[in-house]
């Protein structure tokens, strides 16, 4: 039974959530005011400070419990009432799971080399579904009653925005002219039924309205991008209204949206019912919730290694010089393991990395970076280690590494989605898919770079092609801001003897750049390079890189939206999409 103690420190670390959920839900909020008043650079900062909202809180939490333990230690016993003491306080919560969470990050804090373990923590969830219903529906449904334009009109009417309609009527008229086009199932207006989440959703220059569509026994999720013009009038952009379409705004390689909601559990049941193939761990994140995001991932996980057989096995393909990285076959993941050493090229230190893979994770990510995991004292059954793998961790990473006879531990990893090489991918390519992702991959190179991020080894490799053939880059160790680097072009030789050197006759800082040299170390083939030089030639040009360091430090944000150009209507000039 729980005692004095136990329910104290429970209280705290209850509070400590009820605060943290305060500050968050507070900063999603502010997201229509943002939007509406067309403040680019403030969307971006809140969503680096709710990112960090999570840490402060937790930070606040152990100083706390410090005070109050007077450095003693706690026991396994003490855990055991200190959580059943903490399900007490969170069993009338709706958002129970996400308390468990905080909870667990918590415990990981104080006892970060302690087993994970149900006695302790909530490695399974003691909530699986909320402990209550939610007080109002989450969405609105909608029917043609007189036509379907009312029905459209009073979709829009039950969202208030503080600023004017562009022309509302003709974005009706486009949406139902591009709905009879996408979706020729649709014979009769008369069976049609709308959901609609009563929530906007938020990200970069773009408010979402989400929803699904139901003609008959067909179903499919509706979306529809709102944007403001240079008036600061509001108008569609598109309709959505494709699985994979909705896939890709909810991909992996993009950041999370601002969402405001009271029930994410019903948020995120809704959204898998219109994603079925999406995890509920990435959609978690997509909202914001990317802590328990991290749970729902380590849960399923956990499951999948319960009900398969298969060996971790080292990642096929070039060798990284600073991860060792290795897959489980029949799970959609690479983990990735920092080395004790690295290659006499790369001047950078194992702090040095992580910390541009936190840059990463409060980027922008625009759609062209992988989101990441990160894991501490992960400890894994031995026999599903091939020996090759084990082997190649105790030799490139043996200070995070600790092997006994039944287990793994690993006291400090990435996690990241499997995606294809894009060297191993054109290398196997047809023409037409190599046109393709040569495409892919300059696009990539020149959104990361309005993003203000430079991915500094730009080879092939460090680049995946997802399974919608979007090119993402994923290998971190070198990236900076654009706006730290010199781009320069190449100094003419003086004489012939500086031309025929094996060293450069010019000096070199260590944040030049010389994008001329792209052409020569990017590709091997004649072929392949000429192919990336007619659609984006422009990158080997110092004076392309210059001007978007310009556009940055006139604080311009670029715009990002994750639908092709071709789906958006043409009836107002905007620019391009990505």
């Amino acid at each position: 039974m729980p005692d004095d103690l136990s329910q104290q420190i429970a209280k705290i670390v209850y509070n400590g959530f009820k605060s943290y959920r305060q500050d968050f839900q507070e900063i999603t909020l502010a997201a229509q005011s943002r939007f509406e008043n067309t403040d680019w650079l403030g969307a971006q900062e809140a969503g680096t400070r709710r990112l960090a909202v999570y840490g402060e809180h937790l930070l606040n939490v152990v100083s706390q419990l410090n005070g109050v333990l007077a450095e003693r230690q706690i026991t396994a016993t003490l855990w055991a009432r200190i959580r059943a003491a903490y399900l007490q306080l969170i069993n009338a919560e709706y958002n129970a799971e996400l308390f468990e969470t905080f909870y667990n990050s918590v415990h990981r804090h104080i006892t970060e080399d302690k087993d994970v373990t149900d006695l302790e923590m909530f490695v399974t969830s003691a909530h699986p579904t909320p402990p209550l219903f939610p007080d109002n529906p989450i969405f609105s449904t909608y029917r043609p009653k007189n036509d379907v334009v009312e029905m459209v009109f009073d979709i829009f009417h039950d969202f208030s925005f503080n600023v004017p309609w562009r022309n509302l009527e003709q974005d009706i008229g486009n949406i139902l002219r591009s709905l009879a086009e996408e979706r020729t199932e649709i014979k009769s207006t008369k069976e049609l039924e709308v959901q609609i989440l009563r929530s906007l959703f938020f990200r970069n220059k773009c408010a979402y309205i989400i929803g699904k569509l139901s003609y008959k026994k067909f179903t499919w999720p509706v979306v529809l991008p709102l944007l403001l013009n240079d008036s600061r009038q509001l108008y569609v952009d598109t309709l959505i209204c494709d699985e994979d379409e909705l896939s890709v705004m909810f991909s992996f390689t993009r950041s999370y949206f601002m969402v405001h909601t009271t029930h994410p559990h019903a948020m995120v049941d809704f959204l898998q019912s219109l994603l079925p193939n999406k995890k509920r761990s990435e959609l978690y994140a997509s909202i914001g919730l990317h802590k328990h995001g991290k749970t729902e991932f380590y849960r399923g996980f956990v499951a999948h290694l319960d009900s398969s057989t298969d060996q971790f096995i080292v990642a096929p393909g070039i060798k990284g010089m600073v991860m060792t990285v290795f897959t489980l076959p029949s799970y959609q993941t690479v983990f990735k393991v920092i080395k004790d050493r690295f290659a006499p090229q790369k001047s950078i230190t194992a702090q040095q990395v992580r910390e541009k893979y936190h840059v990463v994770k409060k980027h922008d990510r625009v759609g062209r970076m992988a989101d990441t995991q990160e894991f501490q004292n992960l400890v894994l059954p031995r026999q599903r280690f091939a020996a090759e793998l084990i082997e190649e961790l105790l030799s490139t990473a043996p200070s995070s590494i600790e092997v006994s006879k039944d287990r793994v531990l690993i006291k400090h990893l990435y996690t990241e989605r499997l995606m294809t090489p894009l060297n191993i991918f054109i290398d196997i390519a047809n023409d037409d898919e190599l046109l393709e992702a040569l495409d892919e991959y300059g696009n990539a190179i020149k959104e990361l770079a309005a993003a203000n991020i430079f991915p500094g080894d730009m080879l092939l490799k460090n680049f995946g092609i997802t399974r919608h053939g979007r090119v993402v880059f994923y290998d971190y160790d070198e990236i900076c801001y654009l706006t730290d680097v010199n781009f320069r072009a190449i100094p003419e030789a003086q004489t012939l003897e500086d031309e025929m050197a094996a060293e450069a006759w010019y000096s070199v800082a260590p944040n030049d750049v010389f994008p001329e040299e792209f052409k020569r170390f990017l590709f091997g083939r004649r072929r392949i390079k000429q192919m990336f030089a007619d659609m984006h030639g422009e990158l080997f040009d110092p004076a392309y890189w210059q001007s978007l360091q310009k556009a940055i430090a006139q604080g311009q944000v670029m715009d990002v939206f994750p639908y092709r150009r071709k789906k958006r209507f043409d009836s107002y000039p905007h620019q391009e999409s990505a």
